[in-house]
């Protein structure tokens, strides 16, 4: 089952997209009680950034991932781990067992999905008691060289938004009734990113190019254009990484809440 938002293009550009900050995922796996060996469940995986930071835990990952391109480089990026096993899948519908794992997380991908769909699912596949987890990568805006290229994207976007990728999943998780009180936390890290990698990242960046539509070369020229600018073979790349958790209610209290026997 595919996506109707098709990656393959930006499939080799992903792969210089940064890691999650360290603190981060350590706080994750502690919340959720995550031991080595635990079975979890990497959804929209992409080419493995969080599958990878799971897998140096221990933990027994499945990643799930719709597009033959992305999965096809995460397979290559995680060949080494024998803790990590692909298959394809979506956020609605990963084609796991259900009742099998004690996580599951979707890494800067589901906001891509339906979330209230994708929610019902990791329900379905997580053991009574287990986790649910979202997070995404945060530029910070407020830094000269990101406001810069925030600047470049509006000349051309001046309605540029980066939708729910940015908003509090709290209401959301909430909304589904499946989960108890959502936790949220952030961690904080600084990438010095080769200044290529950093423009192979932004052609990776799936937000811009479906709203930038034909525009979208025009932009990734001009944002090359000032990042070489800058003379710097690296350049400071300040990110907050934004993850929301919440624990699925056990059977006994969700047939409380709807007066079940």
């Amino acid at each position: 089952m595919k996506t109707e938002w098709d990656y393959t293009e930006l499939a080799d550009a992903y792969m210089k997209r940064p890691d999650y900050a360290l603190e981060a995922i350590d706080r994750m796996v502690e919340i959720a009680g995550l031991k080595k060996g635990d079975m979890v469940c990497d959804v929209g995986a992409g080419d493995g950034h969080l599958t990878r930071l799971l897998a140096d835990r221990g933990l027994a990952v499945r990643a799930v991932e719709p597009n033959d391109a992305m999965r096809a480089n995460g397979i290559k990026m995680t060949q080494k781990y024998e803790n990590v096993k692909w298959s394809e899948g979506v956020g609605e519908h990963t084609g796991m067992p259900e009742s099998t794992f004690k996580m599951v997380s979707f890494g800067s991908s589901f906001n891509v999905t339906d979330r209230q769909q994708s929610l019902k699912e990791a329900k379905r596949i997580l053991v009574d008691g287990g986790w649910f987890a979202c997070m995404w990568n945060h530029r910070d805006l407020d830094d000269p060289i990101q406001h810069s290229i925030e600047e470049i994207i509006k000349s051309y976007v001046p309605e540029y938004s980066y939708g729910t990728r940015r908003e509090d999943q709290t209401d959301v998780i909430n909304a589904s009734g499946l989960y108890g009180d959502v936790v949220k936390f952030e961690g904080h890290v600084t990438h010095m990113v080769p200044v290529d990698d950093v423009i192979e990242g932004w052609r990776s960046h799936g937000t811009v190019h479906r709203q930038a539509k034909e525009k979208f070369d025009a932009i990734m020229n001009d944002i090359e254009k000032y990042l070489r600018g800058l003379g710097e073979g690296k350049i400071a790349v300040p990110y907050t990484t934004h993850v929301w958790m919440a624990q699925l209610k056990s059977a006994s209290i969700e047939q409380n809440q709807t007066g079940g026997v």
